[in-house]
């Protein structure tokens, strides 16, 4: 029987993209206040810094990463010096612009008498900052105490152990078909896929349920079969 369900954060509860643009913009603002030497600076070459940088050091916390992705912008203009402020800028920024989809609290609040919610992501999207306080019996950092990102297998037994239940009695949702789905399979959990861009998925990968909009998930939930049974795919 199932009795938890576990969400990932960024792209699943959370409109990250709109959030993290936004704090682009307001870095791009302030180099071009700094310095003549950021007009040929564009938008587009802070979202490539950011996916260069991601592509090496992707294991590291989100924080450092996006520190990096920073560092690497301002050094376009020669405001490596001015990082501090710089990242202070976007952080804050960013986390004021991040809220939730309009479909997950009303979601939350649909489960909640029927399941135990927790909340566990490699991102640094903290609940309380992203409109999301309170929701959770538990919420999961990776670093958090040296806690390994997705998919590691220790993410998903401290996702376990948290739960304080059996894996195969855990739903974990999210975006991600490596992170989200096969990664919580493989530890024994349920993986729900939330596919809002109506992705094909690869014949090799099988979520337990797939869905478009948060608003299927207790209905999925309740269709789930039994954890020996093959997964279901979204009716085409």
């Amino acid at each position: 029987m199932l009795s938890a369900v576990v969400f990932d954060a960024d792209e699943t509860l959370l409109d990250l993209r709109p959030a993290v643009t936004g704090g682009l913009v307001v870095v791009l603002e302030e180099m071009r206040r700094l310095t003549p030497a950021a007009a040929d600076v564009c938008l587009a070459d802070l979202e490539s810094d950011w996916g260069a940088v991601f592509g090496a050091h992707s294991a590291e916390p989100v924080a450092q990463i996006r520190r990096a992705a920073l560092a690497r912008s301002l050094a376009r203009a020669g405001l490596t010096d001015h990082l501090d402020e710089v990242a202070a800028l976007f952080f804050a920024r960013r986390f004021a612009l991040t809220r939730p989809f309009a479909d997950a609290l009303p979601a939350l609040a649909a489960l909640r008498p029927h399941y135990t919610l927790g909340y566990a992501t490699n991102g640094n999207s903290r609940a309380e900052r992203c409109g999301l306080a309170g929701e959770f019996t538990f919420e999961l950092y990776a670093h958090d105490g040296g806690l390994p990102k997705k998919p590691a297998p220790e993410f998903y037994a401290a996702v376990v152990e948290a739960a304080g239940v059996p894996a195969e009695q855990i739903a974990y949702v999210g975006d991600s078909l490596a992170h989200d789905v096969v990664g919580p399979q493989r530890a024994g959990l349920r993986g729900i896929w939330l596919n809002r861009a109506d992705l094909p998925c690869p014949p090799e990968v099988r979520p337990d349920a797939e869905l478009s909009t948060l608003a299927e998930l207790p209905a999925a939930l309740r269709a789930l079969p039994p954890a020996t049974a093959a997964p279901a795919r979204r009716p085409a």
